[in-house]
This record gives structure tokens, C-alpha cells and sequence, in this order.
């Protein structure tokens, strides 16, 4: 039976499962995770797989609304991950007592669930029911219907010996890395088609979150789990997997540092704790650019790092 608290975590949280179980790896706060271990490789060898993540809060005066986690099976047979963004509300009212970073973890941990302990549910409908129960949590206090009520980009990835399976759901990102170092990037790009100066707009960009013609995010809706990004990949084409929140992904798609095949490579070298690093670092030299493109000057950041199978020894980026 897979687990996971629904509350925030101050630091790791390692059940100790028994055999066919399955082992969560919460990480919600601005420490790193580090697990690295030898999983069966076949023919009697043993193959290392190591998992990273790492989430850290954009400020100090507000509560990171990202959430991610990812959980392996005892037996090391495969495992999934969930990286989910919560979108920080314009000042006034969303219609909801409880905030963004309850409904994300809730939504996640439920998410993480349901792909672990029923692996024959594609993530899309997964998705679609996590969505449900989190709503039915809170439909006698809140109004679900309000436009700001709570919500969240997605990413999710489920592995096991054959295959990949993915979802992306609105401005996060995934990488999928090729065992001969090409890197693939699965995105939701329907924000990218909307003008700037549409979305510097709270009535205009109102008007177009979970529309046709707009963006699509996770909130009360679970029809939106339809209109995901989702796709499958056999297992020997991916040696390895990152997922993103845009205040991670934008040391390559708003600062240019590198590419997406540069940014595997940084989470190689350093993990997911180096590239937020890097990230804060590139903020402070130009704090203008950041916060002019994104709203925010920082903004939380969260990474997982998942390498599938051995490391290919692509170099990292120069710094």
C-alpha cells in the first residue's frame, strides 16, 4: 500500500514498507533529497538508480505553494513522481478558506497515491479523480466555483519495467533523457500563445483559465485532467527523467543559461539543489528581467531528478 501525508513535511519522510509495498519519498520544504540505490538490472547484475529532489520557497514571507514527491516499490520494479506548482492567487478573495499550499497537498499526495496503488489507471484519469476527492474535501466550506479557487500546475511520471508513462498539465516541465544523451522536453505551451500583455491583466487573464482558447490548470474541474499533455515511452528509451516548476525550468527558458539537454546535465553534476542555485543566482544578477517576464523576482522552485539507468557521462554546462 502506498502512503503519503497530506501535510506539509519539514523534511524527509521514509516509510519503512514491507515486501510489494511501496517506499514514498516526501520532500516539501527547502531541504534536498538525496536517495540513491542498487535496484536489479537482470542476468544477476545490479544497476544504481538514484533519485533527487529539492523545493525551496521563492521568499521567506510566504509559504512555498509547490509540492512534489515520489515514491518506489520495495521491490524496485518501477515507481512515480508528481510535481505540482500551486498558482499564487491576485490579492483579494479566491472563495476558499484553507490556501494553496493545503490544496496541493492534497491534490498531490492523492495524485501520488492513485498512480502508485492502482498502476493500471492512465494518469489522466488519475488525475481526473484526484481532483475529485481533493474538491469533495472542502465543497461544504469553499466555493469551488469561484475562478481563483485554488490550483495548480501538474507533472507526473510512472515507470516499470516496459514503460514511461507522463502528464503535464499547464507551464511546468518535463525532460525525458535518451540513453544517448538526446533530451526531449514534453510542455504544455497553451500560456505561451497568450499575448503578455493579456496575462499582465488579473480580468483578462480570469476570463481565460480552465477556457477553451486559454490555460488549463488542476483547480475543482476533474474534466481538466482531459486536456493534459500525456504520452507513453518504453522503458530502454529513457535513462532519465526531471520534472520542473517554472521557477526551476527558467534557468533555461527565461534566462537562456543553457540548454534542456545542458539542464540534464546540471542536474547530473550538481542535483536539483544546484540547479535552484543557479536559478537564485541568475535572479539576483538581474532582478529586472525576472521579474518583469514571471510577476515574481523569485518564485518557488521545485526539481526531482530521476535517473532511470546508468549515467551516459555527458559533461556538465560550464557555469
Amino acid at each position: 500500500m502506498l502512503w503519503q501525508d497530506a501535510r506539509p513535511q519539514l523534511s524527509r519522510t521514509v516509510a519503512s514498507p514491507a515486501k510489494g509495498q511501496v517506499e514514498p519519498l516526501v520532500e516539501t520544504n527547502s531541504t534536498a533529497l538525496r536517495d540513491t540505490r542498487e535496484r536489479p538490472a537482470g542476468s544477476g547484475r545490479m544497476a544504481a538508480m538514484r533519485f533527487e529532489l529539492a523545493t525551496v520557497p521563492g521568499t521567506a514571507e510566504r509559504p512555498n505553494e509547490d509540492w512534489a514527491s515520489l515514491a518506489l516499490p520495495a521491490s524496485g520494479q518501477g515507481g512515480s513522481l508528481v510535481v505540482l506548482d500551486g498558482v499564487t492567487p491576485p490579492r483579494g478573495d479566491d472563495g476558499c478558506v484553507h490556501g494553496v499550499p493545503w490544496f496541493t497537498s492534497h491534490l498531490g499526495g492523492t495524485l501520488l497515491h492513485l498512480s502508485g496503488s492502482h498502476r493500471d489507471m492512465p494518469l489522466a484519469e488519475a488525475l481526473a479523480l484526484s481532483i475529485r476527492r481533493t474538491a469533495d474535501t472542502h465543497r461544504g466550506s469553499c466555493d469551488l466555483s469561484h475562478v481563483r479557487t485554488p490550483q495548480a500546475t501538474v507533472v507526473a511520471v510512472r515507470w516499470d519495467g516496459d514503460s514511461v508513462e507522463h502528464l503535464v498539465l499547464s507551464d511546468a516541465t518535463l525532460l525525458l533523457e535518451a540513453p544517448n544523451g538526446v533530451v526531449r522536453a514534453v510542455l504544455d505551451d497553451r500560456l505561451d500563445h497568450i499575448p503578455k500583455e493579456v496575462l499582465r491583466s488579473v480580468t483578462a487573464t480570469d476570463a481565460l483559465r480552465n477556457r477553451d482558447g486559454g490555460f488549463f490548470t488542476a483547480a475543482a474541474d476533474p474534466e481538466v485532467a482531459a486536456r493534459a499533455v500525456t504520452g507513453t515511452t518504453p522503458r530502454a528509451d529513457v535513462r532519465a527523467v526531471a520534472a520542473l516548476s517554472d521557477g526551476a525550468s527558467r534557468w533555461t527558458d527565461l534566462f537562456a543559461e543553457g540548454s534542456w539537454a545542458d539542464l540534464m546535465g546540471l542536474l547530473r553534476a550538481e542535483g536539483p539543489h544546484g540547479l535552484v542555485g543557479r536559478v537564485r543566482a541568475r535572479e539576483a544578477a538581474d532582478t529586472r528581467r525576472g521579474g518583469r517576464a514571471r510577476g515574481k523576482t523569485h518564485d518557488d522552485a521545485t526539481a526531482v531528478y530521476a535517473e532511470l539507468q546508468p549515467p551516459s557521462g555527458r559533461p556538465l554546462p560550464r557555469a
